[in-house]
């Protein structure tokens, strides 16, 4: 029987959802739950950790595990980092505990040894890296206030902005206009927009109307084909920018792009990062990953208690 109790509680929380897998030493899953989003930067460390505990007990039925690989999602500055671990070691599920950001759990899943760059872009938008002496870079990635552009939620109040000028004659047409009301079975843009204001569409409805700009996009509309390419745009500067700082533009690398709105298939998208990376990294290879980024956060926690190859491919093999 394997012993849980030597294995690893992987987290992966992100803007939307949050994994939880306990893995045995010898790389079988054992336990798995799932919940909401993590938000520490809205309700606090403390409260955010401790809502991660009901999945934690569902994950491990309060097994103590010799290690926590936590990946965390608004875990993006040293002082929240060790605010979210201290919280976590206090809740006492492990004897060690690894926090970082959940863009290290894409890097892992994608990239076996350094060096290697991850862009994550789902609900969010950010980007990290390891070169080959174990050096890191990243982002502050708090928002508008850090340089940020992008991610499904930004996406969506953007392809907004732009419908709602449309209409009113600020603005260029767009099909946007009517394919945003249709999809959210609205009258039209001033109907969309009242319900947004006041509260009857919610968050995380609003933040899966992505489709509705690539969809545009796809029909050769000129509005939202611009914002597409410009999120390809910003894409591609967050990864350059880490492999500039680490030393790596001129080095083959891999850019493993993850998160729903690059795992969606999106042509135009993905061919522009591909260009786009092939005139400022001409070395540098897309990698989109599909698997959960928990399997990274899970590999990372392998790698610490120093499992085995074999271990790793067991767990590979369970999300395969």
């Amino acid at each position: 029987m394997n012993d849980a109790g030597e294995g690893v509680l992987a987290i992966d929380a992100g803007n939307s959802k949050t994994d939880v897998v306990l893995v045995a030493p010898d790389g079988a899953v054992v336990g798995r739950a799932r919940g909401g989003g993590f938000r520490p930067h809205l309700i606090g460390a403390r409260a955010a950790v401790d809502d991660l505990q009901p999945l934690v007990e569902e994950a491990t039925g309060g097994v103590l595990v010799a290690h926590v690989s936590a990946c965390l999602a608004n875990a993006d500055l040293a002082p929240e980092h060790e605010r979210l671990r201290e919280e976590i070691e206090q809740h006492g599920w492990a004897r060690t505990t690894y926090v970082g950001n959940d863009t290290f759990a894409l890097l892992r899943a994608g990239v076996e040894q350094p060096p290697g760059v991850a862009v994550v872009c789902g609900a969010g938008i950010n980007s990290s890296g390891i070169g080959h002496d174990g050096r890191t870079a990243g982002f502050a990635a708090v928002g508008r206030i850090s340089g940020d552009w992008g991610g499904g939620a930004f996406l969506v109040e953007e392809a907004m902005w732009w419908a709602a000028r449309a209409v009113d004659g600020r603005g260029p047409r767009t099909a946007l206009a009517d394919l945003l009301p249709e999809h959210f079975a609205r009258r039209d843009m001033a109907d969309l927009i009242e319900a947004v204001h006041l509260g009857d569409i919610s968050e995380r409805r609003l933040h899966n109307a992505t489709p509705v700009l690539f969809e545009a996009a796809r029909l050769g509309d000129e509005v939202a084909t611009s914002v597409v390419l410009r999120q390809a745009e910003e894409i591609v500067a967050l990864a350059a920018s880490v492999m500039r700082r680490l030393e790596l533009l001129d080095e083959r690398t891999d850019v493993v792009l993850g998160g729903g709105v690059l795992t969606a298939g999106h042509a135009l998208l993905l061919d522009a990062i591909t260009a786009g990376l092939a005139e400022r990294a001409p070395l540098a290879t897309p990698v989109v990953v599909t698997a959960p980024p928990v399997v990274g956060a899970a590999l990372l926690g392998l790698d610490a208690i120093g499992a085995s190859p074999d271990a790793h491919a067991r767990l590979r093999a369970s999300f395969a």
